[in-house]
């Protein structure tokens, strides 16, 4: 994985102009109930409480990056063989490198869109787009990327 790892970082170097760290996150594959459990518990208790909900209305967490330990958790049925999947790490080392290399972002909102871009791109590499794969339009784009109150 680390090799992987190694040359995503350098794509993302080299297409992104994110910095070559080639430091890696942990990566673990967990169930959802854990996936989304963590999630809660590194949310403030207002965020924690609509995440909740819109768990509650079906909402499936894909993967997310973890800050302050520096992991990666994807589900437990992440596969090295899925585009899908794999485009889903890429979107994750965007917010690890971002991460290590302390890149300030507008909002947390806003840190979403190079990710957004580069998993984006690496699907197009493959022949696909991330409307195919994850049902995410333009428009679902723009909402979930754009900053709409300022910093965090």
């Amino acid at each position: 994985m680390d090799t992987f790892l190694a040359v995503v970082v350098t794509w993302l170097s080299i297409n992104f102009g994110l910095p070559a760290i080639y430091e890696p996150p942990e990566v673990r594959l967990i169930d959802q109930n854990e996936m989304i459990e963590l999630r809660v518990s590194a949310l403030d208790a207002e965020d924690a409480a609509k995440f909740r909900r819109t768990v509650e209305q079906g909402l499936s967490i894909v993967a997310f990056y973890d800050d302050q330990s520096r992991t990666i958790y994807l589900p437990s049925d992440w596969s090295a063989t899925s585009t899908a999947d794999v485009s889903v790490l890429v979107h994750e080392m965007v917010h690890h490198l971002q991460n290590v290399g302390n890149i300030p972002q507008e909002c947390k909102e806003g840190r979403e869109k190079p990710a957004y871009q580069a998993q984006a791109q690496w699907l197009e590499l493959v022949g696909t787009t991330l409307e195919e794969e994850f049902e995410v339009d333009a428009m679902t784009l723009h909402f979930l990327t754009r900053c709409w109150f300022g910093p965090p």
